[in-house]
């Protein structure tokens, strides 16, 4: 056989896996289907039984195994990193699954009682066909809730059980669900909206067959829940002084294989404690200098209660966060066409978060767009208790989660041509979320913060990040307290204590994910050092974030490789010019 058929058999064979692995994971994953337009499930949820797991676990190996069969040698560059993200996709699946860690553990923000209300405000609800489809969904939430709640229950007698914290909270979140008049749920939000190509008679039995649901199914499967959540669970719930993962059966390889899948990397949990540490101690150099000269004062722990404290500080109305998000992301806009080559088509736009999940829930968050362009990206902001939200902060998070951070690098991601689709809607939580953080440095060379107090925010930012890789290692790997992670943080950064508390809440909850960014920011600014240092004058800052974001989110390590041969064509290009003719 030639080279050439070997090639393209080898490549026809990569594409086919790599469609199996994606519609695999989209049947696995309905909900996330429906988020980037992918209409295929929108009737159905994730199967959560333990038997569903077993079975994906089996599912994932095979096609591990074949795709590690296809000889990277055999393949065009091109197709080669294709190759290296499949299995590096794949691994992240298993990892999770192996995990076993969503069947038990309890979150607050995005446990049942977030993640089901939110559905409506994504699904695509055009023609009374699509009704009937979200009606389906919304019939298979109650007995989903149901499972759910035996797993947590069964989980018991394992030993595992999340810590009281994140329990109690989530008890907190249904009882405001439940107490709440069932027109106003989120759950009925899609029968409210009027839609002109329906009859009468249609929109009507939609919205009470909607409503007939809501009522008889889901609220009663939640109040069980909660009152599971409350009189089984809650008692026997771990100490918040051993919020942990290395505490519980299994937990230290649960918790070796979580960090793996977001990070794609292989560093033991005291390498990356000590990584943070580093950044740390750097970065409250930068912030107390900053301090002096902004603040007045040299003592680090001063500033950072004034900044805590000080009303003038913070904003006084929701209005006030939701305006100044809005403008720092039409000020990015406007300024992005200078320092990347590849724009998004999709437009973003600042939503407020719903009250069925600001009192718990982090700062902020951002939804991708639906790849058919019905919905655009969504810059989800929390607006709730605005005399908490400092203004110095909020430029900085809009530039991470919206223009140039997760916006920017998901829309151009879904809008690649040629790729295949898990590489265009899915990818490694450190290049996405490394991203963002990296977006809040590069926003300060681009121009866009309005003064030093918005950098004191760009320098608490990125501490807060650093602390994140201390305080999740600590408590999941070396024995800390949630107290003791949050007095960290309180030391170390200018978050108000709600946020810390939610903030720790969720790296409990979700062990591992708050490693991704810091990892994945310093892997970026390493990669465009290097490549500066390579080319010297001919290094083009656009021409380089067009590379980093022209592939999708890569695992780190394919990342590197993609750019070091980026820099080996350049190279190679420069050697030939001055080569050429008329060279002196």
């Amino acid at each position: 056989m030639s080279d050439e058929s070997t090639a393209a058999g080898a490549s026809a064979t990569l594409v086919s896996l790599a469609t199996e692995a994606w519609d695999w994971a989209m049947m696995a994953h309905p909900v996330f289907a429906s988020s980037i337009g992918d209409r295929r499930f929108d009737d159905r949820l994730s199967d959560p039984t333990p038997e569903a797991t077993a079975t994906g676990l089996r599912r994932l190996a095979t096609l591990l195994g074949r795709a590690q069969a296809v000889d990277e040698h055999d393949l065009a560059p091109a197709d080669a990193v294709t190759r290296s993200a499949l299995i590096a996709f794949i691994e992240m699946e298993a990892d999770v699954l192996a995990a076993d860690h969503e069947r038990w553990a309890i979150n607050p923000l995005d446990g049942p009682q977030v993640e089901l209300l939110n559905i409506g405000s994504f699904q695509h609800v055009d023609t009374p066909v699509d009704g009937n489809r979200m009606l389906a969904r919304w019939e298979a939430m109650g007995p989903w809730i149901e499972q759910h709640g035996r797993n947590v229950v069964a989980a018991l007698q394992d030993g595992l059980v999340s810590p009281e914290a994140p329990i109690r909270r989530v008890i907190a979140e249904l009882d405001d669900l439940l107490a709440r008049p069932t027109v106003d749920s989120p759950l009925l939000g899609p029968a409210r909206v009027e839609r002109a190509s329906w009859s009468a008679a249609e929109q009507e039995r939609f919205a009470s067959a909607l409503e007939s649901v809501v009522v008889e199914r889901i609220h009663p499967a939640f109040q069980r829940y909660r009152d599971a959540l409350r009189e089984m669970v809650l008692p026997r719930a771990r100490s918040n002084d051993r919020p942990g993962l290395s505490v519980i059966p299994g937990g230290v390889e649960a918790y070796r294989r979580l960090a793996h899948a977001h990070t794609s990397l292989d560093l033991k949990p005291q390498e990356i404690h000590q990584i943070g540490l580093a950044e740390v101690a750097r970065i409250d150099a930068e912030l107390t200098d900053l301090a002096g000269r902004v603040l007045g004062t040299a003592d680090l722990a001063a500033a950072l209660r004034r900044l805590r404290d000080d009303p003038a500080l913070h904003f006084a109305t929701p209005a006030q966060v939701f305006e100044t998000a809005e403008a720092a992301l039409a000020r990015a806009n406007g300024a992005i066409p200078g320092w990347f080559g590849t724009l998004p088509q999709a437009s973003c736009q600042v939503v407020e978060m719903g009250p069925h999940e600001a009192s718990h829930s982090t700062i902020a968050y951002y939804r991708q767009p639906a790849a058919d362009g019905s919905r655009p990206g969504e810059y989800y902001l929390n607006t709730t208790a605005p005399e908490t939200r400092p203004r110095y902060e909020a430029e900085a998070l809009a530039f991470h989660e919206a223009v140039p951070g997760h916006h920017l690098q998901i829309a151009i991601a879904q809008e690649l041509a040629g790729l295949p689709d898990f590489r265009r809607h899915a990818g490694t939580t450190a290049f996405i979320e490394g991203w963002g953080l990296y977006a809040e440095r590069l926003a300060d060379e681009m121009g866009l913060y309005s003064g030093e107090l918005d950098r004191i925010g760009v320098a608490s930012f990125d501490g807060w990040r650093a602390c994140r890789l201390v305080v999740d290692t600590g408590m999941h790997a070396l024995g800390w307290s949630r107290q003791r992670a949050i007095t960290f943080m309180l030391e170390h950064t200018a978050l108000a204590a709600n946020n810390i508390e939610n903030e720790v809440d969720r790296y409990i909850s979700m062990p591992g994910q708050a490693l991704a960014y810091k990892l994945g920011q310093l892997e970026l600014v390493r990669l465009r050092t290097s490549a500066r240092a390579a080319l010297g004058a001919d290094f083009d800052v656009r021409a380089f974030h067009d590379r980093v974001l022209g592939q999708g989110a890569l695992p780190l390590a394919t990342l590197r490789n993609v750019v070091d041969g980026w820099l080996t064509g350049q190279g190679s290009r420069r050697d030939t010019v001055s080569d050429g003719p008329g060279a002196g």
